[in-house]
């Protein structure tokens, strides 16, 4: 039999506090939670991967309301398997287009820094070299598809 423990268990093996458990399952979720005799809620290994998998999309951009869709097609089977791909392909690029930007971004900064290291080093203010201001512009950032709902 596979091992089960209390939300309090599950709060200490995650990380998580009970009250972000009990968060996310009124947001439906997670799925598949059971209550033994005492109506206290159950949880098993698959809750422990569950909940790292909706932190992971969370952290990287998904919106609740898209989660919620994930969590809903998860509960209604493998006749769902072909959305659910396509839900998390979709999100997949907006994560590569936010990857690109933070690349951007990160660029930008260690330009500024080197530019202060010099500054710092020589005593003297140097020159901003315009290609590294062109490189930065705002113009050149990736854009972002925004994915559609998909439809039930």
């Amino acid at each position: 039999m596979a091992e089960t423990f209390l939300i309090g268990q599950l709060a200490a093996r995650t990380g998580r506090s009970v009250h972000t458990i009990r968060w996310y399952e009124a947001q439906g979720l997670i799925p598949g939670v059971a209550r033994d005799g005492g109506r206290r809620r159950v949880y098993g290994e698959l809750h422990i991967s569950w909940l790292e998998l909706m932190d992971r999309l969370r952290r990287t951009g998904m919106s609740i309301a898209e989660m919620r869709e994930y969590t809903a097609l998860v509960k209604q089977g493998s006749g769902t398997l072909a959305k659910r791909q396509a839900l998390l392909s979709a999100h997949r690029e907006q994560v590569r287009g936010m990857i690109a930007e933070w690349q951007l971004a990160l660029k930008l900064l260690d330009s500024k820094i080197d530019f202060y290291d010099e500054w710092v080093a020589s005593g003297k203010r140097p020159a901003v070299k315009v290609a590294q201001r062109a490189g930065t512009a705002l113009t050149s950032r990736p854009k972002v598809k925004t994915r559609r709902p998909l439809k039930a």
